[in-house]
């Protein structure tokens, strides 16, 4: 099929109505923008199509419903006024009603439909044609006001951020329209990114923008159905298309669909990922904000069942970390390929152990480590001197290639500590592939109250605030023991 245009702009009058004399108007910015944006991404023009002249009481020509009939893509600026216009619902209309005659009103799986909401809307006051789809939402919700605030479309960020979105997504199917041969040909693992709560949203669109950057499909790529029962199917059929899930739990407990008690939307969606399985093919990601600290009782009780009930296993992980710390993790998982288990015989011979101390520390660490020598382990310490670049990648290394890990605080601080700690949520995004046989952390002189009080579900703890006891460490060479299958 040959298109006269290639993108409509849909919108009601009034909303290119500038607010102060001598500004331009919301639609004409947008229609402006892109017609910059979409030939530097294309490397070529793009044949966009508005009608500058459109007013509310105008009658739809002949001519005008011919022209729309020769449109491949068709941008709906969603508001108030357009939903109350029969003129825009008559150019929706038209264009689904052509859009079906000439092969359906979707391209490779993907919309010809973009739905732009400037100003907010009851999302069952949709046209149908516009329901199901995701949208480019530019305004966002106060919590404490209560009001919808249009994001200012020269100083606010997240207006260009969600322009760039659109921009892209039109991008990609106006290359599906001119090149269909290399059309859905991608071979970069499908992500299910949940959907999630208000408060996160803005770092779940960094996460889609990211992916989708790489080549990925992130779905849903549609909205999620408001009923339970449908919503269930839905996320399941979106689930077995995909390599990797990704849920972002935050303060709010979220929507409760119809026809579901007590679950929100986030958790059925986790629960649904936690059905689906974890295998060679499939894993599941869940990231809590560093500080969580839910106010509503319960989502605490959700954030607690989750670190109460959750064991990692098969690669997929319950983590508190940096988002860019999350999305370097998710990168690591999407490029690495699935590994299988290796057997005990495999496993045997000289156990590697990293044992990580401050400078400061040194001395204290020479009885432990001149212990587990004599008890067959290759023992490691930190690299104490050279350059901050050369001592950064030695660590590094050494957390990519030991067996075991040793964490060693005597006269180092509880922010050296919690420092350390917090790397071992990071060993993946180093390009870790295989779990650690056994994590310590081993608490020394001199004794401290911050050091009675510590405790920890990631690592074993022992305690020793006097001279060192060969004993404290048998539980840490225990379990490298059985996981190994050594006699150390």
């Amino acid at each position: 099929m040959k298109y006269e245009d290639e993108v409509f702009i849909s919108y009601a009058h009034i909303d290119n109505k500038p607010l102060a004399e001598g500004h331009r108007g919301w639609v004409q910015l947008l229609d402006e923008r892109l017609r910059i944006r979409l030939p530097q991404l294309l490397g070529e023009e793009a044949r966009i199509w508005r009608d500058p002249k459109l007013q509310g009481n105008d009658e739809i020509s002949e001519i005008l419903m011919q022209r729309i009939s020769r449109v491949a893509l068709l941008v709906s600026i969603l508001s108030p006024r357009y939903l109350k216009s029969d003129w825009c619902l008559r150019e929706l209309e038209e264009f689904c009603r052509n859009a079906v005659s000439q092969g359906g009103l979707t391209l490779s799986g993907k919309s010809r439909l973009f739905k732009v909401v400037k100003t907010p809307t009851p999302r069952k006051g949709h046209p149908t044609q516009l329901r199901g789809l995701l949208g480019y939402e530019f305004y966002e919700h106060d919590e404490i006001s209560g009001h919808d605030r249009e994001f200012d479309p020269d100083r606010d960020e997240r207006y260009w951020q969600k322009f760039e979105d659109l921009a892209q997504d039109i991008k990609e199917q106006i290359e599906r329209l001119r090149s269909p041969e290399d059309s859905g040909k991608s071979s970069a693992p499908v992500i299910y990114l949940a959907e999630t709560t208000y408060d996160l949203s803005e770092q779940r669109d960094k996460i889609k923008r990211e992916l989708q950057q790489f080549g990925h499909l992130v779905l849903p790529d549609e909205e999620l159905p408001l009923r339970a029962p449908a919503l269930q199917e839905a996320v399941r059929e979106y689930l077995k298309r995909s390599r990797l899930s990704v849920h972002l739990v935050g303060e709010n407990y979220g929507i409760i669909p119809e026809m579901e008690a007590e679950r929100s939307v986030v958790r059925l969606q986790q629960e649904l990922a936690l059905e689906r399985g974890d295998n060679a093919e499939f894993s599941r990601l869940i990231w809590l904000p560093p500080g969580l600290q839910p106010k509503d009782e319960r989502q605490q009780k959700f954030v607690a069942d989750l670190r109460n009930s959750f064991t990692s296993h098969n690669g997929s992980e319950l983590l508190q970390i940096k988002l860019e710390d999350l999305k370097t993790i998710i990168q690591t998982k999407l490029t690495q390929k699935p590994k299988s288990a290796p057997s005990a015989n495999e496993g045997a011979g000289t156990a590697r152990i990293y044992l990580i101390c401050d400078q400061q520390d040194v001395d204290a660490v020479e009885s432990l480590r001149d212990y587990l020598f004599q008890r067959g382990c290759e023992v490691t310490l930190p690299l104490m001197d050279g350059s901050e670049a050369d001592v950064l990648q030695d660590h590094k290394d050494n957390l990519l290639i030991c067996d075991a890990l040793l964490i060693y605080q005597g006269r180092a601080s509880e922010g050296w500590l919690r420092m350390k700690l917090r790397e071992l949520l990071k060993l993946r995004g180093y390009g870790r592939t295989t779990p650690l046989l056994s994590k310590a952390v081993y608490v020394g002189a001199p004794e401290l109250p911050a050091k009675k009080r510590f405790k920890t579900l990631e690592a074993l703890v022992i305690k020793e605030y006097g001279q060192f006891n060969p004993a404290a460490l048998e539980p840490f060479l225990a379990q490298i023991n059985k996981a190994k299958g050594l006699s150390l």
